[in-house]
């Protein structure tokens, strides 16, 4: 009989570590999901043998988690695709065009780690993989991070319209309100901002992808980039909208300033991406 067994509780760190190892020693991208990580460790380990293996049990992070808060928070991104497009055509605001901006950029960014995988697994190119894994790897976090910003960007509006439902009947209650409305409109204001500058960084990624990545997939990496555009313009429309609540003048200024800059940037980048891209389409 073969196998191994956890006695107690992991560290979600060894797991993930292990699984790298053995992606490595396999010469496979290590630009996976955490989730697939981890299931390369407890089958390369063994660990499901003598008995199954649940990382929710053994996993010392999983078990700390509150699984009710945790769904609050990732509500829009544990959706299906389907039922998140039923949400946003709904009539409530939120999802709004921050949110999707956010998501378009994930999609991005998920096109070019995309690439970077079945470059990575492209016969002939066995001895890239390390190359490419790398590239997979940043694309895989900048996908995770602009994720959490799709719903960040909705809790961002949520917090505005909370403060309309707070008192004003009395002037402390009104300057209370007040502040509370400059205070949450700025962070409305900064998390697009956010997004543009995270969105930014699928760029690179698609850029590797679309000069070195495997050319039967030069239109993903086309596609990418697009996606990539339209989040970084749509959330500099988000940056503007919110901005223009802002009492202060100067804060805001800075902020449509900053996002003026990404804009141009991102414009550039496309279109550096795309004449690569169509230069590969043979057609």
């Amino acid at each position: 009989m073969t196998g191994a067994e956890i006695v107690g509780l992991v560290p979600k760190s060894a797991l993930v570590d292990a699984g790298k190892f053995y992606l490595a020693r396999q010469q496979r991208s290590l630009g996976i999901t955490e989730d697939e990580i981890i299931r390369m460790a407890v089958k390369s380990m063994g660990l499901e043998e003598l008995k199954p293996f649940n990382p929710k049990e053994k996993v010392i992070e999983y078990m700390m988690i509150d699984e009710k808060e945790q769904v609050e928070k990732e509500r829009l991104i544990r959706m299906t695709c389907k039922g998140f497009a039923i949400e946003t055509a709904s009539e409530s605001a939120a999802p709004g065009g921050g949110s999707i901006s956010a998501y378009m950029g994930a999609l991005g960014a998920a096109l070019g780690t995309m690439v970077a995988n079945l470059s990575a697994h492209k016969r002939g190119w066995d001895d890239r993989w390390e190359e490419f894994s790398k590239v997979a790897e940043e694309g895989q976090q900048v996908m995770n991070e602009l994720l959490a910003l799709v719903d960040e960007d909705t809790a961002a509006f949520n917090k505005i319209m909370a403060v309309f439902a707070m008192p004003k009947g009395t002037a402390e209650e009104k300057a209370a309100r007040a502040a509370a409305m400059e205070e949450a409109t700025l962070y409305a204001t900064r998390v697009p901002l956010r997004t543009m500058q995270t969105a930014m960084r699928a760029f690179p990624v698609l850029k590797a992808m679309a000069e070195k990545g495997n050319p039967a997939s030069a239109s993903d990496a086309g596609v990418g980039a697009l996606a990539a555009r339209a989040a970084v313009r749509g959330a500099d429309m988000n940056v503007r909208i919110n901005a223009a609540g802002l009492k202060n003048r100067e804060v805001a200024e800075q902020l449509i300033a900053e996002a003026a800059v990404l804009v141009k940037q991102a414009e550039q980048a496309e279109n550096d991406i795309l004449t690569i891209v169509n230069s590969n389409i043979n057609f």
